[in-house]
């Protein structure tokens, strides 16, 4: 059966990581959680110490580390230079570092080569932010997975509230804040590309979702 090459963008809480775990999961592929990569980054910045606005010091780091992930049991693990960060880089402070570095060229450019590396052997789905518009412009099939800004939120105040002391109004603010950081950026903003396939799921569930997006990828079969 052809290999293809799946990627699913749009915004925080928008529902891409559980659709593009599942839809993976139905289709044998590997899922690529590219936003864990800017993290992974914006990690290290916090770690070290490093003024995210110091593009030298940018530059040496990507130099530095080496990410990478790594399969275990049903998912995959994010490893920096051998350590593992999956549980370090989900944290309310390091999604906005996160924002705030994935807007920096230097950054950038470290990433898409890596993401590209990954991308080679296809059967994969790559959620993230501009998978079909910079990463992977010649994807097999692109996806863009939206939802109503509250039901956004929520979502994403669900997610986090076991490990975060953030009230959904606060959860609110910051996604719209990184809402407006990640679509008025200069450098690859977020947008669907012209060709994606804009799915909103403010009413549907998961299931409902993944069964959409199979019925568009049949054609490409």
């Amino acid at each position: 059966m052809k290999k293809l090459l799946i990627t699913i963008d749009g915004p925080a809480g928008a529902g891409k990581t559980t659709v593009s775990r599942a839809l993976a999961d139905r289709l044998g592929y590997r899922y690529i959680d590219t936003g864990a990569l800017y993290r992974g980054v914006a990690y290290e910045v916090k770690r070290r110490g490093i003024d995210p606005e110091n593009e030298a010091e940018l530059q040496d780091l990507c130099r530095q580390i080496q990410l990478s992930f790594e399969s275990e049991g049903k998912g995959l693990r994010l490893y920096s230079n051998d350590v593992d960060i999956s549980d370090d880089i989900r944290t309310p402070e390091i999604s906005m570092l996160a924002s705030v570095v994935s807007a920096k060229s230097i950054v950038r450019e470290y990433l898409l080569e890596v993401q590209r590396n990954i991308g080679q052997k296809k059967a994969a789905v790559f959620e993230g932010r501009d998978m079909g518009t910079i990463v992977f412009p010649e994807a097999d099939v692109k996806f863009f997975l939206d939802a109503s800004s509250k039901t956004r939120a929520l979502r994403r105040y669900k997610e986090i509230e076991a490990e975060s002391s953030q009230s959904l109004e606060e959860v609110a603010k910051d996604m719209q804040q990184r809402d407006t950081n990640d679509s008025t950026r200069s450098l690859a903003p977020l947008r669907p590309a012209d060709d994606a396939i804009r799915i909103d799921s403010t009413d549907l569930t998961v299931q409902k979702v993944v069964d959409l997006m199979l019925s568009h990828i049949d054609k490409s079969l």
